[in-house]
């Protein structure tokens, strides 16, 4: 069991309050996921609960996490750059990875994973491994050690959609408790029965926590008919309200005149009228003090995000045709033939396992792609800091001129996806993988793109916002050739799908 008492977070940097007073209990069976806007907390959340020297350096917090002598066993967002430079034998072993289970017991962990059993000993360099390859090991790492509690933050990331499938499973047999950060939609409606729902409302000056033990769906549509019947009743008050303020300045109005038209000769009159003029203005506060206990407008945190311009890419225009006879990795054959020709507007997506060279493919593609001058193409690659400067900030790296106008709309596009003045300052280093995301996109929109090329582009963002990227997406009118694991986005988004496998590139639909 985790319980946490009257928890308070508080970001260093600019003293913003991301949780306050947070009380929950996790208890065996509970499968509970951590919902919210990017940069709202959740992974600060889960690395405090894991070990506070995670967030030392940025937070203050006050408040109990009580752990007892439970094992936790933390997924991290991103692997330790120096993790990457170890053998995944070394990282295992540091680890202890090897010390709680027998040969027959690690094979059947790697099975499960649908990784080889040679693959735990292995002296490969971790960095070498794809981004799947890397959440599988850090999933292997953490069954290896049998957890009491399991804290993941976004397990999915750049697994393959059969992992993704054996995760959900593996998640609704778990006995354990498990506290969960994922953006994948479809695992959390098959596996959350807990939802923490963390909000930043009135412009990030005001932080609140929903907990709710029910299914993902239910709550979402409870949620919106709650919201939709406080805005109801709201908009009925304000408008009987408001009439009540109308008559009321009538008749004050009428009293007012009729105070400034009587003669100095009628002091009866003048009597009468001053104690009228004290009821209407006693009318007045009382109206006044209903005005202030009116059921408000439901205050909600939305992910509102920019559209792209319409693209001039004519419908016809031969955007790629690419011809390989095989794919390769420094020498080493992945895949055999590949042909993929895209035209015009077309919505394409590309799957497959992971470690087949889905990424090595489209860096491929984008090097062909930006090397073009005929239209625009923008690259959004898998390690957002292949195209994002961390050390600047997103002003700079959105306005590189400098320049007041540039500037000014930077600032204009960074307020419409809920970056606050102190995180437009911010290093981007500093910010959450969501809020990158949100960056690489503002990007793309200011450059005026044709093209896009984009791997696991809903990866970062969070349940609420994926909707909006896919609506964005699907109504983009330039070309997208895109990496996906994200089932929803490959029904909503792409037009036509391929698989990558060790034979070559196949088309799915």
């Amino acid at each position: 069991m985790l319980q946490i008492n009257d928890l308070t977070i508080t970001l260093k940097k600019d003293l913003r309050t991301i949780l306050e007073h947070f009380t929950f209990t996790l208890n065996p069976g509970d499968h509970a996921v951590i919902i919210g806007e990017e940069g709202n907390g959740k992974s600060t959340l889960l690395k405090l609960i894991y070990q506070e020297a995670l967030v030392e350096s940025y937070t203050e917090y006050t408040g109990e996490i009580i752990k007892g002598n439970s094992r936790l066993g933390y997924l991290a967002q991103e692997m330790p750059p120096k993790d990457k430079e170890k053998t995944i034998y070394d990282y295992l072993f540091e680890h202890g990875a090897y010390d709680h289970l027998d040969a027959k017991e690690i094979a059947m962990v790697a099975s499960q994973l649908r990784l080889p059993a040679e693959f735990l000993y292995s002296d490969q360099m971790i960095g070498t491994l794809s981004g799947g390859e890397k959440v599988k090991l850090q999933l292997a790492r953490i069954f290896m050690c049998r957890p009491d509690v399991l804290l993941l933050d976004e397990p999915t990331n750049d697994i393959d959609i059969d992992t993704l499938e054996w995760l959900e499973g593996f998640i609704n047999q778990c006995d354990l408790p498990i506290l969960y950060v994922s953006h994948d939609e479809t695992l959390i409606e098959r596996t959350a029965n807990v939802i923490i729902h963390l909000e930043q409302v009135r412009k990030k000056t005001v932080c609140r926590h929903t907990i709710a033990a029910v299914p993902y769906a239910e709550y979402m549509k409870k949620r919106s008919s709650q919201l939709f019947h406080q805005e109801q009743v709201a908009r009925k008050e304000q408008a009987e309200h408001q009439k009540q303020m109308e008559r009321w300045q009538q008749i004050y109005n009428k009293v007012d005149h009729q105070q400034n038209a009587i003669s100095r000769g009628d002091p009866h009159g003048g009597r009468l009228l001053k104690r009228k003029m004290k009821a209407v203005k006693s009318t007045q506060r009382r109206l006044e003090k209903a005005g202030e206990q009116m059921t408000q407008l439901p205050d909600v945190e939305e992910a509102i995000f920019l559209d792209f311009e319409a693209s001039a890419l004519p419908a016809s225009k031969e955007v790629l045709n690419l011809k390989l006879a095989e794919l390769k990795l420094h020498e080493k054959r992945l895949t055999g033939p590949v042909r993929l020709r895209v035209v015009g507007r077309e919505h394409v997506g590309i799957i497959g396992r992971n470690g087949v060279g889905k990424t090595t493919l489209l860096r491929i593609i984008a090097e062909t792609l930006l090397a073009r001058t005929d239209f625009k193409a923008a690259y959004m690659p898998q390690n957002y800091q292949d195209e994002l400067d961390y050390r600047k900030t997103p002003i700079e790296i959105l306005a590189p001129s400098g320049e007041k106008d540039d500037v000014t709309r930077a600032r204009s596009y960074l307020g419409s996806t809920k970056y606050t003045h102190d995180e437009m300052e911010h290093a981007a280093g500093d910010l959450s993988g969501g809020q990158r995301a949100k960056l690489l996109f503002l990007k793309m929109i200011l450059e005026k793109c044709d093209v896009l090329i984009l791997d696991e582009p809903t990866r970062n963002f969070s349940p609420l916002s994926n909707p909006v990227i896919r609506k964005i997406l699907r109504e983009y009118s330039g070309a997208i050739i895109s990496i996906t694991h994200d089932r929803k986005y490959l029904d909503e988004v792409c037009d036509r799908v391929y698989r990558l496998t060790e034979e070559g590139l196949e088309l799915v639909r």
